[in-house]
């Protein structure tokens, strides 16, 4: 091999070298920017409608996880997203609380406001569950 090819090997592998270095950056800002959003998301608990929002009927079932649960909510357009609710949950005064029953929940009601009447810890729109 001559320098000349010697010389397009080094600069190809400084490209190369470089062009790995560009995308771990990306990978990186880009995690930080998701972890930033969930942790976001649960730490500002937003209702899903502002003022008195829309009365929603949510049956939960005997031996739902906080995740089916929260998978309910979210179909319901209760919550925005069923991880983050396992994570409010997770880190609540209403932590393995959450009880079966059917509730009348408002889209106006945060998360923290939900698992409250879920844990039987404040009455729903309706005045209690009707297990």
């Amino acid at each position: 091999m001559s320098n000349k090819d010697d010389a397009g090997v080094i600069v190809a592998g400084g490209f190369f070298r470089i062009a790995v270095y560009v995308a771990v950056c990306i990978l990186i800002i880009w995690l930080g920017k998701s972890v930033y959003s969930f942790g976001y998301h649960v730490f500002n608990q937003q209702p899903m409608s502002p003022g008195e929002g829309q009365e929603v009927t949510v049956v939960i079932k005997e031996g739902a996880s906080v995740y089916q649960i929260g998978k309910t909510l979210e179909k319901k357009k209760l919550i925005e997203d069923a991880k983050v609710f396992v994570v409010q949950e997770k880190l609540s005064v209403y932590k393995d609380k959450l009880k079966p029953g059917t509730y009348i929940l408002s889209t106006a009601y945060d998360a923290d406001r939900i698992m409250a009447i879920l844990a039987g810890e404040e009455d729903d729109a309706s005045g209690g569950n009707s297990n």
